[in-house]
């Protein structure tokens, strides 16, 4: 008889499509979370603003706002590009340079507060030509001495009418000022000389506005010291490029991990399915089917389930995408004019993706029983083969070796060397799990059989027999538990261990008993403390990058309200051109006291100050530290952040909150980071549950005749689910196990390297996630066996 593989894989799909249920399911949520992760990504890469301030601008001259450098030499170099942390500026000699090209506008926006109410946005009132800002009474500013104010800011001032005098708190400090005029809405407007004069940074402009200039012009008169911004581009929003960011940055870091898990697992289940039905392939080679079909009619069956899956798959990956998208935009960290993009190109490429791992997953499973020999395939087929495969153990040792050796980089290494290192560490170890999981499997089965055998009697000595005796089986429905339980522990207790450093660090290292935030510039009283984060050039040689860091500037004698944990150097020593750092960026820059260290300050603006002393509580209170006329200029707002004070508060300063209620929101503030790490947690912890609960169920349902066959020798049912429960309490205990010591080898030397001490794991948290490991395992064991041997089947 002719066979037709074709029609053999659409038949096997119709008459049997619980065989293919369980690689429907992995496909699907492959295909799911893969596109997910690609809208994110292509959000990023996309995402874009409309001109706001600059809409009726025809050309702005903006500086960059990323710093580029080209890392390497000769074929290998690349340009490294990095976010400066707050608005980088132009030279204000630039407005000369590009006067004679046309009508040009300096344009500097700086927060301004009256006596009442929160801080306003201020600039010159030569920025009304291209924001709109219109006169609704009065006149405009000319003199110094001279304010525009909006409606809202004038009540809130206490300035009624024109000729008013009003206080105004700037950058430099506070002024008087007498209203000539009010304008529409929310502002306050100064002369163009005056507005840069106040700013706090008289050398530098946010933008220059050009009118009625040519654009190839003004690029040439630029010569590339700063960005000639036309159409689109003119939105200039630092808020975009960190939104721009963290969408790459989700889409690409976490999603290719999610990709390499999602694919790991959907190739896991069609191998199973694929491996179920040896006896099937053995059949078909012993009545003549050559290797060919047998490897045409897997592929086929790959073909026929792996574009339907891949097609529905695509719905939930948007929804998830979407829901994604929306949190990050209501905790702020997307601006609300960025809009979600869907297109298909990630959905074609997780589909694309979904097909090439079905097709390669079941190519692979279908080596053996294709090429054996006709005469031995069904005796093949009667037991499980305890040979390890010769490609696959060598990988499965070469994995745990490299994974060994990223282990001890990252206990070696510290900041984002360790984090990269430890990435490296849970990957490798995890290939190693599923390349060597027959032979782990069969460890595992001979170790927990032991007190299976003498707490579960009978029923506990036949569930560790089944165990030893199909070790293929058990490793599938393992992995997926590692899998769970290692991702999942790694990112929420690294967050748990990094919350708990700093707020001990917190808690130890502030002195004060008073903290003021937004304090008036004219504050005499406590230490002023400016927080913003620098980029410090970290690693050695060409592997050199720029890091970002945390750091504070200080006026006065921060020792009197902070205790560092200095451990080399002194901060007495701490001057303008000097600079004390944390002991963990310390190392990441290979120096120490009496070095110079790369900076990069908020603007970008480049500096190498002396380090004068290592301290290293800076993960609580700051990587860096500095004078605060080292930072003048060069902060957005131009104004401390903070007062920090010992003693009673003296009046006019402010709302006050004591140090543990600062140290209370500071944890506030490390919210976003604790959800992301939370929610990365969810969804691959959460995808790899599912896998498992799936692998169980096709394990379960592929057993119907071996549990039946138990009950028709004596067995009863009970009898029959207490050993499946062992044996689900042996999968589970032996996948909470493994990932368990695969988190703990990733946690320990990352946390080392952040915090200097090892992690923290809340012992209920922990508890909670191995219950739910063990009761995926009994529920999804325990409900298909319920199906499988209800009367009458």
């Amino acid at each position: 008889m002719l066979l037709r593989p074709n029609g053999l894989a659409r038949a096997a799909v119709r008459f049997r499509p619980a065989a293919f249920a369980g690689t429907f399911i992995a496909l699907l949520m492959t295909v799911a979370i893969v596109s997910a992760c690609g809208i994110l990504l292509e959000s990023g890469a996309r995402a874009s603003l409309p001109p706001t301030r600059y809409a009726q601008a025809p050309v702005v001259v903006a500086a960059d706002q990323q710093i580029r450098r080209q890392v390497g030499s000769g074929e290998g170099s690349y340009e490294e590009s990095v976010r400066v942390p707050e608005r980088a500026r132009v030279d204000a000699a630039l407005l000369e340079r590009l006067a004679p090209l046309g009508r040009a506008v300096p344009d500097v926006v700086f927060p301004v507060r009256g006596n009442a109410g929160p801080a306003v946005e201020a600039s010159g009132w030569g920025a009304s030509a291209f924001t709109g800002a219109r006169l609704g009474r009065g006149r405009a500013p000319v003199a110094a001495d001279e304010v525009v104010l909006g409606a809202a800011t004038a009540t809130g001032a206490g300035a009624g009418s024109a000729g008013d005098r009003v206080s105004l708190d700037t950058p430099v400090g506070k002024r008087e000022f007498r209203v000539v005029g009010h304008a529409e809405g929310t502002g306050v407007w100064f002369s163009d000389a005056e507005a840069r004069a106040l700013c706090g940074h008289p050398g530098a402009l946010d933008a220059v506005v050009l009118f009625d200039a040519d654009p190839a012009r003004v690029r040439a008169a630029v010569d590339g010291r700063a960005q000639v911004l036309t159409g689109a581009a003119r939105a200039v929003d630092p808020q975009l490029a960190g939104a721009k960011e963290l969408l790459i940055g989700l889409g690409g870091s976490f999603g290719g991990t999610a990709t390499l898990v999602a694919v790991f697992t959907a190739a896991g289940a069609v191998a199973l399915s694929v491996g179920q039905r040896s006896r099937e392939y053995a059949l078909l080679r012993a009545v003549g089917a050559t290797p060919r079909q047998i490897r045409r009619t897997v592929a086929t069956e790959a073909l026929l389930v792996a574009p339907v899956a891949g097609a529905l798959g695509c719905v939930p990956g948007i929804g998830l995408a979407a829901w994604w998208f929306g949190q990050l935009q209501a905790k702020g960290a997307i601006p609300a004019g960025v809009d979600l993009a869907v297109s298909w190109i990630p959905l074609a490429s997780a589909v694309g993706i979904g097909l090439v791992a079905a097709l390669l997953a079941g190519w692979a499973a279908a080596r053996r029983p294709a090429r054996i020999r006709p005469g031995q395939a069904l005796a093949e087929a009667a037991v499980e083969r305890l040979r390890p495969g010769w490609i696959r153990t060598p990988l499965g040792l070469a994995a745990v070796a490299g994974g060994t050796v990223c282990a001890g980089l990252a206990a070696g290494g510290s900041g984002e060397d360790a984090a990269n290192a430890a990435l490296g560490v849970v990957m490798l170890f995890m290939l190693a799990v599923a390349l060597l999981g027959p032979l782990i499997a069969r460890a595992c089965a001979a170790v927990l059989g032991l007190p299976l055998r003498a707490a579960g009697g009978a029923s506990g000595s036949l569930a560790a027999a089944n165990s030893r005796a199909h070790a293929r089986r058990l490793a599938s429905a393992i992995t997926p538990i590692v899998l769970a339980m290692a991702f999942s522990s790694t990112l929420v207790f690294l967050q748990t261990s990094q919350e708990r450093a700093a707020r001990q660090q917190q808690e130890a290292g502030l002195l004060a008993d008073h903290v003021i935030t937004d304090p008036p510039s004219d504050a005499r009283a406590g230490v002023a403390i400016t927080r913003t984060s620098v980029l410090v050039m970290a690693g050695s040689g060409g592997e050199r990058r720029l890091q970002s860091a945390s750091a504070q500037g200080v006026a006065g004698d921060v020792t009197t309200v902070q205790d560092l944990g200095v451990r080399e150097g002194s901060l007495a020593a701490l001057r303008p051109g000097t600079v004390a750092v944390d002991r963990s960026l310390a190392d990441s820059a290979h120096a120490a006291v009496g070095d110079r260290i790369e900076l990069r300050l908020p603007d970008g603006a480049a500096a190498t100050p002396e380090i004068v002393a290592v301290y290293t509580r800076g993960l609580g209170l700051g990587q860096v530290t500095l004078p605060a006329a080292d930072l003048t200029g060069h902060t957005t707002s131009g104004r401390a952040t903070e007062l920090l004070i010992r003693g009673p508060v003296p009046a006019g300063l402010g709302p006050a909150v004591t140090a543990s209620g600062w140290t209370t929101a500071q944890d506030l503030d490390r919210e976003l980071n604790a959800w992301a790490n939370t929610t990365m947690a969810a969804v691959l912890g959460g995808f790899a549950a599912v896998a498992a609960a799936n692998t169980l169920v096709m394990t379960v349902l592929d057993r119907r005749r071996e549990l039946q066959m138990l009950r028709l020798v004596g067995s009863t049912r009970r009898q029959v689910f207490r050993m499946l429960r062992w044996e689900a309490l042996l999968i589970g205990g032996a996948g909470v196990t493994l990932g368990s010591a695969i988190a703990l080898a990733t946690l320990f030397p990352l946390t080392k390297a952040l915090t200097g001490a090892p992690p923290h794991i809340p012992p209920v948290l922990y508890a909670s996630f191995a219950a739910a490991a063990l009761t995926l395992g009994l529920t999804a064991t325990t409900l298909p066996a319920r199906w499988a041997l209800r009367p009458g089947r």
